[in-house]
C-alpha cells in the first residue's frame, strides 16, 4: 500500500519531464503559440480558420464567460469537424472576469502559455487590452480598429514605443491587401506607360475614392452570423468613420504611396468629414443577435421605443501627400438576394482611371477596370507592353477589350474570398516574426492611419453640431 504513493510521485513526475520535454521541442522548433484574447468578433475565429504554418496546434483563450466566447468556440469547433481539410486546434479556456491579468500573470510566471495574442473583439476596450499585452512583453495581431477616439490615439502611439523597446510586433489585420481586385489595381497604378502618374485632384473631385457597403445580417462560414448586441454600441464597437473606413484609409496609403512612410503631422490635411446613422427595428435586432430586447447601454440610441439608430455611417474628405482622397462606408441591414458587401475604387491618373466595381452588373463580384482619360493616345499598346509585367506577379492574368475601356480578367485561382484574407495577414505576420520585424513604413503608416480615422471622428461631430 505504501508503494502506491511512490508509484503515483513517479508517474507524475513523468508526466510533468513530458511536458517540460516538448514546451522544451517547440521552443526550439521556433513555434508560435497563439493566444486568444476576450474574442467577441467573428474575426477572431477566422484567423485560425486554416492551419498556420509553424504554430503550436494548442490555444490558450482568456475571456469573461459568457456568449461572445462560446460562439467563437463553436466556429472553432466547425473548422475542427468540417469534412473537408478540418483543423486540429486545441483550445485551452480561462473564464473569468481577471482573465487580462490572469493571462499576463501566468506568463510572469512560466512564459508558457503563448507569444502571439490574436485580439478581435470589444473596440472600446481594444486599446487598453493593447498598452497592457505589449507591455507585458506579448506579440500582438489585433483585428482593426486598434482605436476609436481621439482621446485615446496616444496611447496607442505609447503601445508602438513599448512593442519597439520590448521588441515585440504589434500590427493590425488589413485583409483588404489581399483582395486581388486591388492587388491588381496597386500594380497597374505603378506601371506609368498605362495609368501615367496620380491626379493630386480637388475636394469636389478626390483623384482617390474608396466606397465600402456593409451589412448587419450576413452569411459567415455557411451560416447567418449572430453579432453581439454591442457590435450595435458606437462606444463599444466604434462608428463606422473608425471602424471599416481603417481599410479604407489604409487602402488609400497603401496604394497611392506604396512602402513609402508617412508623417501623420506632416502629409495629412483633413478638408470634411460627416457622419450619419442606420436605422434598426427590433426585430431585425432580434434577428441578428438572438436578444429580445435592447440592452440598457443601446437605449441612449433608441427612438419610439422600438427603433435602434447606430452611427455606422461615415464619410471622409482629406488629403495625403497633396493627393486628395475621400473614403466612406455604408451599412445596410441586409443586402439584396444574390449579393453581399460592396466595394467601389476607383484611382485617377494621367493617361487611365483604374476603377472597381461591384454591383449587379458586375453579379455583384469585384472586377477592375481600366478606362482611358480624354487625351489618352495608344493607351492600348501600352496595355499589352506592361501585361506581361503584371503576369510575373500574377499568372493568367489578362485583359479584354470592352466598350468603355478594358476589363482586367482575373483567373478563378485568386478570388478566394473575404474569410480566407485572415489567413493571409496571418501568415504575413508570422513572416515578420521570423524576420524579426515589421518593414519600416508600417508603424509610422498604421499611427497615420489611426490619427485619420479618430480625427475624421471628431471633425464629422463638430460639423453635426453645427448643422
Amino acid at each position: 500500500m505504501k508503494l502506491l504513493p511512490t508509484v503515483g510521485i513517479i508517474c507524475m513526475a513523468a508526466m510533468i519531464t513530458a511536458c517540460q520535454s516538448s514546451e522544451k521541442s517547440e521552443k526550439a522548433n521556433g513555434q508560435i503559440q497563439l493566444i486568444t484574447l476576450d474574442p467577441g468578433h467573428f474575426h477572431a475565429a477566422l484567423v485560425q480558420k486554416n492551419r498556420l504554418e509553424g504554430v503550436d496546434s494548442v490555444v490558450h483563450v482568456y475571456a469573461p464567460d459568457g456568449p461572445d466566447l462560446q460562439l467563437h468556440l463553436d466556429k472553432i469547433n466547425g473548422y475542427n469537424t468540417r469534412p473537408e481539410n478540418p483543423t486540429h486546434w486545441k483550445e485551452e479556456v480561462y473564464k473569468g472576469a481577471d482573465f487580462l491579468d490572469k493571462m499576463i500573470a501566468e506568463r510572469a510566471t512560466s512564459g508558457k502559455k503563448g507569444n502571439v495574442v490574436v485580439m478581435a473583439g470589444n473596440n472600446g476596450l481594444k486599446t487598453d487590452y493593447i498598452k497592457k499585452t505589449i507591455e507585458a512583453g506579448f506579440n500582438v495581431l489585433a483585428d482593426k480598429p486598434m482605436v476609436i477616439e481621439a482621446s485615446k490615439f496616444e496611447e496607442l502611439k505609447n503601445a508602438f514605443a513599448s512593442a519597439e523597446k520590448n521588441k515585440v510586433l504589434l500590427y493590425d489585420i488589413m485583409t483588404e491587401r489581399y483582395e486581388i481586385t486591388t492587388m491588381l489595381q496597386r500594380a497597374f497604378s505603378q506601371q506609368a506607360e498605362v495609368f501615367g502618374t496620380l491626379e493630386k485632384g480637388t475636394p469636389e473631385n478626390p483623384a482617390v475614392t474608396k466606397e465600402s457597403v456593409h451589412h448587419f445580417y450576413k452569411n459567415v462560414s455557411g451560416s447567418i452570423l449572430t453579432r453581439p448586441a454591442w457590435f450595435m454600441d458606437v462606444t463599444q464597437q466604434g462608428e463606422g468613420i473608425v471602424d471599416v473606413t481603417t481599410h479604407l484609409v489604409d487602402l488609400v496609403q497603401w496604394e497611392c504611396f506604396p512602402e513609402q512612410t508617412i508623417d501623420y503631422q506632416k502629409d495629412i490635411s483633413l478638408t470634411s468629414a460627416r457622419r450619419w446613422t442606420t436605422d434598426m427595428r427590433l426585430s431585425q435586432f432580434k434577428a441578428i443577435t438572438k436578444q429580445d430586447v435592447f440592452p440598457d447601454y443601446l437605449k441612449k440610441d433608441v427612438v419610439s421605443d422600438s427603433i435602434l439608430k447606430v452611427y455606422s455611417n461615415g464619410e471622409i474628405n482629406y488629403q495625403l501627400k497633396g493627393v486628395h482622397a475621400k473614403v466612406s462606408v455604408t451599412w445596410a441591414y441586409k443586402a439584396p438576394e444574390g449579393a453581399g458587401d460592396t466595394h467601389y475604387s476607383i484611382m485617377r491618373g494621367t493617361k487611365a482611371n483604374l476603377i472597381i466595381r461591384q454591383g449587379a452588373p458586375q453579379q455583384y463580384k469585384p472586377t477592375l477596370y481600366i478606362e482611358a482619360v480624354p487625351g489618352s493616345k495608344d493607351l492600348e499598346a501600352s496595355i499589352k507592353t506592361v501585361l506581361p509585367k503584371i503576369q510575373q506577379e500574377f499568372p493568367g492574368v489578362e485583359v479584354k477589350k470592352i466598350g468603355t475601356g478594358w476589363e482586367v480578367v482575373i483567373p478563378e485561382k485568386y478570388k478566394e474570398g473575404h474569410e480566407a484574407h485572415f489567413g493571409r495577414v496571418a501568415q504575413k505576420y508570422l513572416d515578420y516574426l521570423k524576420a524579426g520585424s515589421l518593414p519600416a513604413w508600417e508603424v509610422p503608416n498604421m499611427i497615420a492611419k489611426y490619427y485619420t480615422t479618430t480625427q475624421a471622428l471628431e471633425l464629422a461631430k463638430k460639423q453635426r453640431a453645427k448643422e
